[in-house]
């Protein structure tokens, strides 16, 4: 055979056996198939070849409007969140045209949850996930491409799909969620409504706010400006930054069950995270619940204690029977102390914390001697609420690498006030000096120091977002130097009492400010403790990386 004949009859082959790896996949595969996601190129392509079934999750109103040519309407919200018998469900999927092997491509109006939601529901109900697809950017980046639409409905062709079983691992019910919401280390409970909801200044049911534990992350994050999806890289910085690891459980809830499916969708089939569920009931289950299950709107409610709680768990009593897991530090000055303090407070002064910013191993060097017990939970106590020497004494518990820190809400004043105990022989530590005295056991306070609380240069820390800078003064800076700043008085998030104003209101604050939900942030101050009290509200509200910044 001639060489050139023999060319072309190797070119000939090589063709058609590229023609035949192509009829093996979705039809465009190569113009926009990635994941389960698909683009505009690829559903035309698909749609010309008649070999999908196009299924339109927007509601009604909206599908009659404008909906792509072919498309069959499946409006959700008709058919209610009710559980259905399994004949009934068949009966559904199957006038929407579902039948095995045939793939589906879902869509809506672009950046919404009703496509995933959707997506979820076929997937439970046993669709092979092989054969689910959603349009990426909706409705909205079809016709920004150019897309043709019509409000000509056709009625769908009946399809043969019977329901075998459900997919029941990728659905949490009520006892497991709430376990999950009960143990972060293991399970990631995902909120999926707006901050609004999350911190208390919306509400769908009688109550606001958010299921214990829950981290904020809104199904709005997961889309960028043309309504499709973010990156996997992007979505995987931004999931890692919120402390969610694809080793958790992860549960993703929001009112009624719809919302959450966006979570769901981007990390289990985006990210392909291993263990994701929805919580279909969601809040409507979670509020009707007979024991009255609570909701928080801050993040970290556990920083703030009040005198109740701290005179029950630090009682006599409890300390005698060894119930009480408590240190109480008091950083007024020693004669305030001395006229009367909370009982079996120490007394460690303000200043040893303002004067060991540079010295953190000496800090921890002599808070063992004094009684502060490494392992438990260590309570602030000052004149009152937060202010700057409660809140800088909570940073350096944080330097240290305290596990449990928090402050107490009301003043030593309001303590004696309320009829509460107070003492005036200073809390013994060591051995008792009789057998009426409950002292405290010395311990040692191991060195254990925590790189991301305290920085002194700037370019010494590196987050996975780009540094925002507050200033937390009273007094707006007037230069630059730290790039991005933002101007944002501590006393603004603070009542007179010096409590933490509501969250809500917080939030508004924050969102005025102009501080990012994404951000490495540095909170900076002349005064180093008034910086220190944005970082404690930032911790409050469930920021997960915020430094405070040592001035030169």
């Amino acid at each position: 055979m001639p060489k050139s004949v023999s060319n072309r009859w190797s070119q000939w082959i090589l063709l058609a056996l590229a023609s035949c790896l192509l009829m093996l996949q979705p039809a465009g595969a190569q113009q926009g198939s990635q994941g389960h996601l698909v683009n505009v190129a690829w559903l035309e392509q698909a749609l010309k070849s008649g070999e999908v079934l196009l299924l339109d999750a927007s509601v009604t109103p909206l599908y009659t409007a404008k909906h792509i040519a072919g498309a069959v309407s499946v409006d959700l919200y008709r058919y209610g969140n009710r559980e259905v018998a399994p004949e009934v469900m068949e009966r559904r999927l199957q006038s929407w045209g579902v039948s095995p092997g045939r793939k589906i491509v879902i869509y809506d109006q672009g950046g919404t949850n009703m496509a995933t939601r959707l997506f979820f529901d076929l997937y439970y109900q046993g669709v092979p996930a092989e054969d689910l697809f959603i349009l990426d950017g909706g409705l909205a980046k079809w016709q920004a491409a150019g897309g043709a639409v019509t409000q000509e409905a056709v009625p769908p062709q009946p399809g043969t799909f019977r329901l075998q079983a459900v997919r029941d691992e990728v659905r949490v019910r009520l006892p497991e969620f709430l376990n999950a919401a009960g143990d972060p280390a293991n399970h990631a409970v995902v909120d999926a409504l707006e901050p609004g909801y999350y911190v208390g200044e919306a509400k769908f049911f009688d109550r606001a706010g958010h299921v214990p534990n829950a981290i904020m992350l809104p199904g709005e994050d997961f889309y960028n400006a043309d309504k499709t999806f973010k990156s996997p890289e992007e979505i995987a910085r931004m999931v890692g930054y919120l402390g969610i690891r694809p080793e958790q459980q992860i549960h993703s809830y929001c009112g009624g069950g719809v919302a959450a499916s966006v979570p769901f969708f981007a990390l289990k089939f985006i990210l392909n995270y291993p263990k994701v569920k929805l919580y279909r009931e969601s809040q409507l289950e979670w509020l009707q619940d007979s024991r009255g299950l609570p909701l928080w709107t801050e993040a970290a409610p556990q920083l703030k204690r009040d005198m109740s709680w701290l005179n029950g768990w630090g009682s006599r009593m409890m300390r005698t029977y060894g119930g009480s897991k408590i240190n109480v530090i008091d950083v007024r000055p020693p004669e305030a102390y001395r006229l009367g303090h909370v009982p079996y407070a120490l007394s460690l002064p303000a200043e040893l914390f303002s004067g060991s910013l540079d010295k953190p191993a000496a800090l921890a060097e002599r808070l063992g001697p004094a009684g502060v017990n490494p392992d438990t939970e260590t309570v602030i106590v000052s004149d009152g609420g937060l202010n700057p020497h409660s809140a800088l004494a909570y940073l350096m518990f944080q330097r240290l690498g305290h596990q449990k820190v928090s402050v107490l809400m009301d003043s030593v004043d309001e303590w004696g006030l309320k009829g509460l105990p107070l003492a005036k022989e200073a809390t013994v530590v060591g051995a008792p000096k009789a057998p009426q005295d409950m002292a405290v056991p010395a311990s040692v306070y191991p060195v254990r120091l925590r790189d991301d609380v305290l920085v002194r240069d700037v370019k010494s820390s590196k987050g996975r977002y780009p540094k925002v800078f507050i200033a937390s003064g009273q007094t707006a800076p007037t230069d630059a130097r730290h790039g991005k700043t933002v101007h944002l008085p501590y006393k603004d998030l603070l009542n007179a009492d010096g409590t933490p104003k509501a969250a809500k209101d917080i939030w508004k604050a924050l969102v005025k400010a102009g501080v990012p939900r994404y951000a490495e942030i540095v909170c900076f101050s002349d005064d180093p403790g008034e910086a220190a009290v944005n970082y404690y509200i930032l911790k409050l509200m469930g920021f997960p990386d915020v430094k405070v910044l040592l001035q030169s």
